[in-house]
């Protein structure tokens, strides 16, 4: 199973790790468990045509403001978002995970929740800012049945 993601301040990279360490583990307990693959996608990322599917991890970080009516730019990820519409990338996306700062009420997983209207994919699942054991076990339950269900 891969993960493709974006991460600013290393919270998305140390969730992501720390997901893939828990499959790993789950693997070993059955082989039926899968194992997690991610690719992080930066300023400096080649694009190209995706050929397996993947499940994006996007952060939010927004330009300010309310979130309401103004703020709900996106000014950091722009990268991933422009890797998943690439060559139609997204069309392979299976769904997308956020995260971000339950302090910014409802810009919380905005990020997440925006690429999946514009793409048209499901919004998964969302975590708080590196996430806790629990969030990897609640996540990594949610990648499963998705690849259980096809």
């Amino acid at each position: 199973m891969q993960i493709i993601y974006f991460s600013c301040s290393g919270n998305t990279r140390a969730f992501v790790k720390s997901l893939i360490e828990h499959s790993q583990l789950q693997h070993r307990f059955s082989e039926n468990n899968p194992v997690i693959e991610a690719k992080e996608i930066t300023d400096q990322t080649e694009f190209f045509k995706e050929e397996q599917s993947f499940i994006a991890f996007v952060p939010t970080y927004l330009d300010g403001g309310n979130g309401i009516d103004n703020g709900t730019t996106e000014i950091v990820t722009n990268t991933l978002g422009e890797y998943i519409a690439y060559e139609d990338n997204f069309e392979l996306c299976l769904g997308v995970v956020g995260s971000g700062n339950k302090n910014f009420n409802w810009q919380y997983c905005l990020t997440a929740k925006q690429y999946a209207e514009k793409f048209g994919i499901p919004f998964l699942a969302d975590y708080e800012l590196r996430g806790t054991s629990k969030d990897t076990e609640r996540i990594y339950q949610v990648l499963k049945e998705l690849k259980e269900n096809g």
